[in-house]
């Protein structure tokens, strides 16, 4: 018998693990932009760019984490 099988709605709870691996990347580039953004302020080179990749990444991680408020918890790990 498939775990799924005893699931209501096997496709939300997926989309919600979905929506916790996109944050996560999302989490990983925003780190990243945010040292580069950081180094290129105090070395006294252009950082506008960077910046502004910046904020368009955190501003989508902020809605990710709203929409997956919405989301049912993750199931995995659990048993029965």
């Amino acid at each position: 018998m498939d775990s799924d099988s005893t699931n209501p709605n096997p496709k939300k709870v997926r989309s919600g693990e979905d929506f916790d691996i996109l944050i996560g990347f999302l989490g990983f580039w925003a780190l990243v932009l945010f040292v580069l953004t950081a180094f290129l302020e105090v070395t006294g080179k252009p950082a506008l760019l960077p910046a502004m990749i910046l904020l368009a990444v955190v501003l989508a991680i902020w809605g990710m984490v709203r929409l997956r408020k919405r989301l049912p918890p993750r199931r995995a790990g659990r048993s029965g």
